[in-house]
C-alpha cells in the first residue's frame, strides 16, 4: 500500500478526526517505527510501518460506525472537556461500546439537535468541508419579528458586509410566531461558519433566543428522544457518500495494481482481429463481448 498522511491513518483507525489527529501529532503523541513524529505532513505506510498513538499500536482498521445523536442543551460537542471543567460531553451520552467515534463538526454548548458521529475520518472531513455544500437545517427562535428586508439580508449573505468574506446564500423563512415579541425561523445553510446562525440573526437585529439543528445532510432526529443515539440506516449512509463523492464500493477495490491482478481472472487475451467472434465455455476463460 502506498504511504499516506499520518492524520489520515489515525482517522481511519477511529481514534480522532483529522483535525484532532493533527493536534496529537503536534503534541508529540504519535510514533512511527519507534520515532516520535512532529511534522504534520509526515507520511507512513499503514501496512508496513508501526504507527502508535500514546504508545498504542493502531494497525487494525475498525469497521465504520455512523451515528446520529439528538444532542441536548448544555453538553459539549467533544469527547472530553479539554478545559478540565468536568462539563458533560457527548461521550457521556454514548453506550460504552460506541465511544470510539468523534463528532462531525460542532454544535454550541447551548444548541440542541442533530449531531452526527463516526469513526470514518474521510467521511467526517468531507461532511464538514464547505466544498461539498452539505445542507444544515436549523430552527431559531429570535427576538422580535424580522422584516422582509432583514430576511433578505440573511438569505443573500449581505449581513456579512464589513465582517469578512460574504457568506453563501441561505434559505430563510418565518415558520411560526407565538407572540408579537418573538418568531421562529427556518434557516438552511450550505456551509459551516462558526456561530453562523447566531451571527446572522444578531447582524439584522434579531438575536437568537433558542437554536435547534433539525437536519444535517438530510439526517434528522425525528422520533429520537433527547440525549439518545441511533445508528444510521444503510440508505442514510449511502446518501451521505453520494453527497461527499465517496464511492460506495471503494472499500472493495484492491489497494494496488498487484491486488487487481490477483483479484481478477487471468484469461488469455485475444488481440488479433477475427478472434472476437470465437466463444468458449472452458473454465477460467472469458467470453469476448
Amino acid at each position: 500500500m502506498s504511504v499516506i498522511r499520518l492524520q489520515k491513518i489515525i482517522a481511519q483507525a477511529g481514534l480522532a478526526s483529522r483535525r484532532e489527529a493533527e493536534r496529537l501529532i503536534a503534541e508529540g503523541r504519535v510514533q512511527v517505527n519507534g520515532e516520535r513524529v512532529l511534522t504534520l505532513g509526515a507520511k507512513a505506510d499503514p501496512l508496513a510501518d508501526s504507527v502508535k498513538v500514546d504508545g498504542k499500536l493502531i494497525t487494525k482498521k475498525e469497521l465504520p460506525v455512523y451515528l446520529v445523536l439528538n444532542k441536548p442543551k448544555n453538553v459539549l460537542t467533544t469527547m472530553r472537556d479539554e478545559e478540565g471543567k468536568d462539563r458533560p460531553t457527548v461521550a457521556d451520552l454514548l453506550p460504552q461500546g460506541l465511544r470510539r467515534v468523534f463528532p462531525v463538526g460542532r454544535l454550541d454548548f447551548d444548541v440542541e439537535g442533530v449531531l452526527l458521529l463516526t469513526n470514518d475520518g474521510e467521511m467526517a472531513n468531507r461532511l464538514a468541508h464547505p466544498r461539498y455544500e452539505i445542507p444544515r437545517v436549523y430552527e431559531a427562535k429570535v427576538k422580535g419579528m424580522p422584516t422582509e428586508a432583514a430576511l433578505a439580508r440573511m438569505a443573500d449573505g449581505s449581513w456579512m458586509r464589513g465582517r469578512g468574506r460574504k457568506a453563501q446564500p441561505a434559505g430563510v423563512r418565518v415558520i411560526r410566531k407565538k407572540t408579537e415579541k418573538n418568531a421562529w425561523l427556518r434557516i438552511e445553510l450550505r456551509e459551516g461558519k462558526q456561530h453562523q446562525v447566531k451571527r446572522m440573526c444578531e447582524a439584522v437585529g434579531h438575536p437568537v433566543i433558542k437554536l435547534v439543528r433539525r437536519a444535517y445532510g438530510g439526517i434528522t432526529a425525528r422520533g429520537l428522544p433527547g440525549a439518545k443515539v441511533r445508528t444510521l440506516t444503510r440508505d442514510e449512509v449511502e446518501k451521505l457518500k453520494q453527497m461527499t463523492n465517496i464511492s460506495p464500493n471503494a472499500s472493495r477495490r484492491p489497494a494496488s495494481r498487484t491486488g487487481w491482478a490477483k483479484a481478477r481472472a487471468n484469461p488469455k487475451r485475444t488481440a488479433r482481429k477475427g478472434s472476437a467472434k470465437q466463444k468458449t465455455n472452458e473454465p477460467g476463460k472469458s467470453r469476448p463481448s
